[in-house]
């Protein structure tokens, strides 16, 4: 699965460029999507490049996401007790390996799609360069990285 969290702001941005943002439903700074592994959003990705930071994420990240930040209806947090009475899951963590594996979704249980994060711990070292240059933006190797600075 791919998590993408979004760096930089819309001012002066191109269209094309905001309009591939709001299909991502990534519409505010520091807030974060977790999409399948699809040729499609692949593309997406590669035209919002110098908005977002993005790579794999696996099932242990993806479970902190949803502890931390994942979001019911109604502003409610998500527990172990929610996933246990409304799916077959007994954890969170169950329910990140389906969801990493691909047996479950997050319309499953009624999760919001977006995970509103903090803004980093200590900052970000450049929001103007690529990763491979030293900076936040582009493809990681290691996004949990980023997104544990932003739990």
């Amino acid at each position: 699965m791919y998590a993408i969290v979004r760096i930089r702001g819309g001012v002066n941005t191109r269209p094309e460029i905001k309009d591939t943002l709001d299909m991502l439903r990534i519409n505010r700074v520091n807030h974060c999507v977790v999409l399948k592994e699809d040729p499609h959003y692949r593309g997406m990705i590669q035209v919002v490049k110098d908005y977002v930071a993005w790579g794999t994420v696996g099932d242990e990240t993806l479970a902190m996401l949803l502890e931390k930040r994942g979001r019911l209806s109604g502003n409610r947090r998500l527990s172990d007790q929610y996933v246990k009475e409304n799916s077959s899951y007994g954890s969170i963590k169950e329910f990140a390996k389906a969801v990493d594996a691909g047996n479950a979704s997050l319309k499953d249980l009624g999760i919001k799609p977006v995970f509103r994060l903090h803004p980093p711990r200590k900052g970000f070292k450049s929001t103007k360069k690529t990763a491979q240059q030293g900076g936040v933006l582009g493809f990681h190797e290691a996004i949990e990285d980023v997104i544990s600075k932003m739990r």
